[in-house]
């Protein structure tokens, strides 16, 4: 199994530099994937941490259960960590030292042709990342209005061409319903000019992609409350990495964080604090960590990745 969920982790130095790992600590890998986050904290605890790993994909929580085998402090929770205050509540965990998030799709998830995430190789347009529960892409794509998949289009991938690739996949499904990976990308193509897909950087298709897999694993909409939450579940001087990939991500961490760092909401011209809300984190980092160019040139799906840190401030 853990030779099928091969994953190379993004920006590893800099989650292990932030993360300030330490022995008998206790941790949270929110998206375990392959493990390989994981298994870096526990070597630089020395083996003697505590961590538990969250996953909704069945295939990540057995390979990283085999691969990190040796280390009694693992545990592998199924699930979504977006329910990790319940989840965590349920395993005892008590507080945490450290949260890490790579947001996003694995490379496993993306190499996988039969998974349906990726528009280069046809299979079914499925790209659930827990492929026992929701509805596939497909499902959604065929029984949506226009104006849905428009609205998903657009928001989710930042798509211009949005209304017109909507119009078309009604079209195409009104003929036969899109069943494959190939299937939406020739809708894309169909209605993006080819004189514009010459210029693409990339494949046109990707923000389509990118945009159906969001809207169909509810990646956007539980974030900022489970940021919260993960905050709530950290020890004062904790910390929590968040890995994003795209700009709606990491707005949403971005925003996110600030607003706990900063939460009064007095009139801006007010002598004083009379709201009474206190922060709760400390921003570090001085924003967003980009990977080494040693990295992005090892692994090209590095290049758009940021990473955000906060730190559990000591109430007073």
């Amino acid at each position: 199994m853990s030779n099928t969920f091969q994953h190379e982790p993004v920006l590893l130095r800099e989650v292990l530099e932030w993360m300030n790992v330490r022995e008998n600590g206790v941790y949270c890998d929110g998206t375990l994937g392959g493990g390989g986050h994981s298994e870096a904290i526990l070597k630089a605890s020395g083996g003697t941490a505590v961590l538990y790993g969250i996953d909704r994909d069945e295939t990540a929580i057995a390979a990283a259960t085999e691969k990190l085998r040796s280390y009694t402090g693992f545990h592998a929770i199924p699930g979504n960590f977006h329910d990790a205050k319940e989840l965590l509540r349920k395993e005892n965990a008590g507080l945490l030292d450290g949260v890490l998030l790579d947001l996003g799709v694995s490379s496993p998830q993306l190499d996988t042709p039969e998974r349906g995430f990726s528009y280069h190789a046809d299979a079914p347009l499925d790209m659930r990342m827990d492929r026992n529960s929701g509805i596939t892409a497909a499902k959604f794509l065929n029984t949506a209005s226009e104006q849905e998949i428009c609205r998903v289009i657009r928001d989710y991938g930042e798509e211009k061409w949005a209304a017109r690739i909507a119009k078309i996949i009604c079209e195409h499904r009104n003929e036969k319903p899109l069943e494959t990976t190939f299937d939406l990308v020739h809708a894309v193509d169909a209605a993006i000019p080819k004189a514009v897909r010459r210029k693409e950087d990339g494949h046109s298709a990707r923000r389509t992609f990118q945009a159906i897999r969001i809207a169909v694993n509810d990646e956007l909409g539980p974030l900022e409350q489970a940021l919260k939450d993960f905050t709530e579940c950290l020890k004062p001087g904790g910390r929590i990495c968040v890995i994003t990939f795209h700009s709606l991500e990491d707005r949403i961490v971005k925003k996110c964080f600030k607003a706990l760092e900063n939460p009064c909401i007095c009139p801006p011209k007010a002598p004083i604090c009379t709201c009474g809300r206190k922060p709760s984190v400390k921003v570090l980092a001085g924003g967003a960590v980009a990977p080494s160019k040693e990295e992005t040139e090892r692994n090209p799906r590095a290049r758009s990745a940021k990473l955000r840190v906060a730190e559990k401030m000591v109430e007073r």
